[in-house]
């Protein structure tokens, strides 16, 4: 939801100086090598929630000089701008250090708010917006199940109505950050009488409820950037419901568009330029004096051909997404464009790095080696982080192009059928 040009919004260039102005009193510039960077790699900086809540009064601050939410409405909290002021603010504070809440933080404002825009009351938005805003809010997704991950529809953590309230049972699995996150929106089943599909729904729930057993996964890379959680007779209220009951794969489709990095009301700006060369790449040839080998050369241009191809598919899925709405089978082709670069070209770094990829200084933990096995290690990530490969092929051939669907015995069965058929699989009763 974007907000539309009034004679009485502020212009473009105002509100360029405004922020300049703002931004040069109250933030402290970035060091050169963090804007080089750019994002940071799961694993390589592991929050604590000291650090995230020692960033809620800086959020806040920008969230009350009106630099916060700017597109989104002002009944929510927003600024009620174009994307064009909000282009404006991002060129100016491109240098400058905002809050900063890692995996939690883009969760909260890609795909948490954006599903609730797209599809939670008025009433609901205005409770819980203006606090994400605020930096007194941050959310986390509480969707895949130990035994539903690419297949989410399958979810069996139960939603049993109570009344007012609806009363949770079951578990999730590989949430980002829910041990740093204060709200998860949760996917559960509210009918098991209908194709699996039909029966799901949506509840923004506390994670320290009461019921709610939270336990942090350690990955291979030292890091802890997922939990489990353990739902036993979590009590959440009707007015935390997101969308229509039992209509939650609505909001799934929806949830999908975002979790798999594009955003459909973003407007492309420019030409799109192939820009420096990849600053990871460059800085290991560097490191290791080998930015003047040739072999070294070519793995720093093929690093930059795929970053380059990559930007100018997201701006085409943006475009298209804006062009003819949200939908989960165009944004797969980003989605799939990770999954599938990003393992290839962090072999292309472990090329280059050579031994120092496998084997440092223990007192170099953020040289050369390091980041390089880093990468490596999170290289297949996006290759089943928000649905395998396989799964965004399927979404791409059969949503966009329009090819034949794979045959499906379960499709159009009631899931407490398809549950009770699954345990009898061998055909005995």
């Amino acid at each position: 939801m974007t907000a539309t040009t009034t004679d009485d919004m502020i212009s473009v260039d105002d509100y360029r100086a405004r922020a300049r102005e703002w931004l040069a009193a109250n933030c402290e510039l970035k060091d050169p090598a963090a804007i080089a960077a750019g994002g940071s790699l799961r694993g390589h900086h592991e929050f604590t929630r000291e650090e995230i809540d020692a960033e809620r009064p800086k959020q806040r601050r920008l969230y009350e000089a009106g630099f916060a939410g700017i597109t989104w409405p002002k009944e929510f909290g927003g600024q009620g701008l174009t994307r064009e002021h909000e282009r404006a603010f991002v060129e100016e504070a491109m240098s400058y250090r905002l809050p900063e809440f890692g995996i939690v933080g883009g969760t909260t404002f890609n795909v948490c708010a954006q599903v609730m825009l797209a599809h939670a009351t008025d009433d609901f938005n205005r409770q819980h917006l203006p606090r994400m805003l605020a930096g007194d809010e941050l959310w986390c997704q509480f969707f895949s199940e130990p035994v539903a991950g690419s297949d989410l529809a399958g979810v069996q953590t139960r939603a049993t109505r109570d009344g007012d309230s609806w009363v949770l049972n079951g578990a999730k699995v590989w949430s980002s950050w829910a041990h740093l996150a204060d709200y998860g929106l949760c996917l559960a089943r509210t009918n098991w009488s209908v194709p699996k599909h039909r029966g799901l729904t949506w509840f923004g729930v506390p994670v320290d409820a009461p019921g709610v057993t939270l336990r942090v996964i350690r990955q291979i890379n030292g890091g802890a950037d997922f939990c489990e959680e353990f739902f036993d007779d979590v009590v959440v209220p009707d007015a935390e419901r997101i969308g229509e009951v039992d209509e939650g794969w609505t909001v799934t489709r929806t949830m999908l568009v975002f979790e798999r990095g594009t955003r459909p009301e973003e407007k492309p700006s420019g030409p799109v330029e192939p820009g420096a060369l990849a600053s990871d790449f460059v800085d290991v040839a560097q490191a290791l004096a080998r930015a003047g080998d040739p072999a070294a050369r070519q793995l720093i241009a093929k690093a930059h051909s795929v970053d380059f191809l990559r930007e100018v598919l997201q701006r085409r899925l943006a475009r298209r997404l804006q062009q003819e709405g949200a939908d989960a089978g165009v944004a797969a082709y980003g989605a799939l464009a990770h999954g599938v670069f990003d393992s290839e070209r962090a072999v292309w770094m472990m090329e280059l790095a050579r031994g120092d990829s496998i084997a440092w200084d223990a007192d170099d933990a953020q040289g050369p080696g390091a980041s390089t096995a880093l990468a490596f290690l999170n290289g297949r990530v996006y290759s089943i982080a928000g649905g395998t490969d396989q799964m965004q092929r399927n979404a791409i051939s059969e949503q966009v192009l329009g090819l034949p669907r794979e045959p499906s015995w379960e499709r159009d069965k009631p899931f407490d059928q398809v549950l009770r058929d699954a345990q009898h699989w061998d055909g005995r009763v």
